[in-house]
């Protein structure tokens, strides 16, 4: 099992944590992740720390496909992944309803559909065998919509790029996650259940993989969840510090019956929970719905409690079909830490 790190996206300001993310690069860590949601852009920060560092691969988990073409997002791939010597990792996914149509101001469409449009036409532009052509329900290149020109043509890329650059999607719901094993080269969940990987997850993979045909297998697919890191003496204060972001995931990070993070807690049996912490989120009480995610559901997903206990419950991910795992962590010293158990 590899190990990566997490720089996820801005707050108010945006400031990388340059000291862990070299002191990664040091030890040996395979990836380092940014994202973005609708404030700081993942690829920036990366092109950033792409240039203070040597080894570490850089990946975006995820990039937001509503706010790119698909050609753009090549682009930006073949060109990062060139400026930093083959290190890219393209990390994709749709994100929901509410940022896409109330941020991006575009449709949210069918997301099974587009993301498999939208991953074709990628694979097109890298393998430049010919000029890209796709007649698809969401994407037509050329463009042939009424209020064409009529003068699209098509185009192969200037910039040879990397035909096998990795593509990774972020997926929860079961049929995202097949489509996942189908198509892409690796998955990037969130609030990753080892001990559930069988019941939730495992059909759906192989179902991908049998999809996909061509002998795809657990060999040549990464799955790359990320972990929240918090280490101390206090076991309670360690889940009590993880609470907030599940609680704005479950709660708040979508609408009634489209809210991706709540089905996901639902399907590990916590339905109770996320009804609880839904309704006091979505009513903006906020402080009740971080004291109603139960202590297991914690546990469950993250790493805490002292640098012993860590080790014990890294076993459960060492043990899991898991490959790559990317740490949330926010000082050096974990990072070590965590880095003498599995490197």
């Amino acid at each position: 099992m590899r190990l990566g790190i997490m720089a996820g996206y801005s707050g108010a300001k945006i400031e990388l944590p340059i000291d862990l993310i070299q002191e990664a690069d040091r030890l040996g860590v395979y990836a380092l992740w940014t994202a973005e949601a609708y404030g700081s852009d993942a690829v920036t920060p990366l092109a950033w720390a792409g240039a203070l560092t040597k080894n570490i691969h850089l990946g975006t988990a995820i990039m937001q496909m509503p706010a790119r073409t698909p050609a753009m997002t090549a682009m930006t791939a073949m060109t990062l992944d060139q400026l930093s010597g083959g290190r890219f990792l393209l990390g994709l996914g749709l994100s929901g309803p509410q940022v896409v149509e109330g941020w991006h101001g575009q449709p949210y469409g069918k997301p099974l559909t587009k993301t498999r449009e939208y991953v074709e036409i990628m694979r097109a532009i890298f393998k430049r065998e010919k000029p890209v052509e796709h007649d698809g329900e969401y994407y037509q290149i050329p463009y042939k919509g009424g209020d064409a020109s009529g003068l699209g043509k098509p185009l192969k890329s200037i910039i040879h790029g990397r035909a096998d650059i990795p593509i990774y999607l972020a997926a929860i719901g079961p049929k995202n996650v097949q489509l996942c094993a189908e198509i892409a080269d690796g998955w990037l969940p969130i609030f990753f259940d080892p001990e559930h990987y069988d019941a939730v997850y495992k059909e759906q993979i192989e179902a991908g993989f049998a999809a996909a045909g061509n002998g795809k297998s657990m060999a040549n697919f990464d799955i790359a969840p990320s972990v929240a890191v918090i280490m101390g003496d206090n076991l309670e204060s360690c889940w009590n510090a993880c609470k907030p972001a599940l609680a704005l995931y479950v709660g708040g990070m979508g609408a009634r019956g489209k809210n991706f993070y709540y089905d996901l807690a639902c399907r590990y049996g916590y339905e109770a929970a996320a009804q609880t912490i839904q309704d006091a989120y979505l009513s903006g009480d906020k402080a009740s719905a971080v004291s109603a995610v139960p202590n297991e559901l914690v546990d469950s997903v993250t790493l805490c409690g002292t640098k012993e206990r860590i080790k014990d419950r890294l076993a459960l991910w060492k043990n899991s079909p898991v490959t790559t795992l990317n740490l949330q962590v926010y000082d050096v010293d974990t990072l070590r830490a965590v880095a003498e158990m599995v490197l």
